[in-house]
């Protein structure tokens, strides 16, 4: 079995399937999954949904694109819901900043207090963290740790390959591994992977983005996942039941969700 830890379900692009897409996953033997909170503007959709199907959970978040939507309190409306399992994706993206030097130093100082804020409030309401980083390490780390995320702990979300990031181990973080792997050019991450402990690996997607080989160009989704599994049971010269497993198992602790 497989839990799916990050797929955008609340995404237009499932409007006219959404019941297949889960169905199908289902079908091949992924047993939960996880929408995160990126805009703000998709979380009633996305509360929606996990409440329509049992085993679909959902995180409240703001993604740095979606800094300047940030509103705390419309956050802790969600927070307290059951099946809000974790507070995300929030986190850093330096990849798209503004050419202006006056508006990029206002983004980056944006974001950080964004996401500063966000691990404020995992601690508080006390979930886990879905963490997005890009072009970002080093002051993505430097924040977790000021703010002792380690109280919460989270999951590295399209865990990047940035080998200074597996310091967070330390700190209770997992590391999101997803269709980048399978890719034919994916050179860094299949070298780190076997530096990530097994017991801080989890499985997603990014569906409907970052379809894994041989979907690529293809809307991604959860039943995809299967590929990302098969990929690291070759890469670990593992067997894909005990990736599945394991993965499944580390989800679990990680999202205090049971899976019958």
């Amino acid at each position: 079995m497989i839990i799916d830890t990050h797929c955008h379900l609340d995404d237009s692009r499932y409007d006219e399937d959404l019941e297949e897409v889960i169905l199908r996953a289902k079908e091949n033997g992924v047993k939960a999954f996880i929408i995160p909170g990126a805009d703000p503007d998709t979380l009633p959709k996305a509360q929606k949904i996990a409440h329509k199907f049992e085993d679909v959970y959902y995180a409240a978040g703001v993604h740095p694109y979606d800094i300047d939507k940030y509103d705390e309190s419309f956050l802790r409306q969600y927070l307290n819901d059951p099946k809000c399992i974790a507070v995300g994706e929030c986190g850093l993206d330096y990849y798209r900043l503004p050419e202006d030097e006056v508006e990029k130093e206002r983004v980056i100082a944006k974001q950080k207090e964004v996401f500063a804020s966000q691990i404020e409030l995992a601690k508080e309401f006390k979930k886990p963290i879905i963490v997005h980083i890009r072009e970002a390490s080093s002051d993505s780390m430097s924040i977790l740790i000021e703010h002792n995320a380690k109280e919460v702990g989270g999951v590295l979300h399209c865990y990047n390959a940035d080998e200074q990031l597996l310091k967070l181990t330390e700190h209770g973080f997992y590391y999101g591994i997803g269709g980048v792997l399978t890719f034919k050019n994916a050179r860094k991450l299949p070298q780190v992977l076997p530096k990530v402990p097994l017991s801080r690996l989890v499985i997603e997607t990014d569906a409907p983005y970052l379809t894994p080989h041989p979907h690529r160009g293809k809307r991604n989704e959860p039943y995809y996942t299967v590929f990302v599994a098969e990929k690291i049971a070759e890469v670990l010269k593992m067997e894909v039941k005990d990736v599945e497993n394991i993965t499944t198992k580390n989800s679990c602790e990680l999202f205090g969700i049971e899976i019958l």
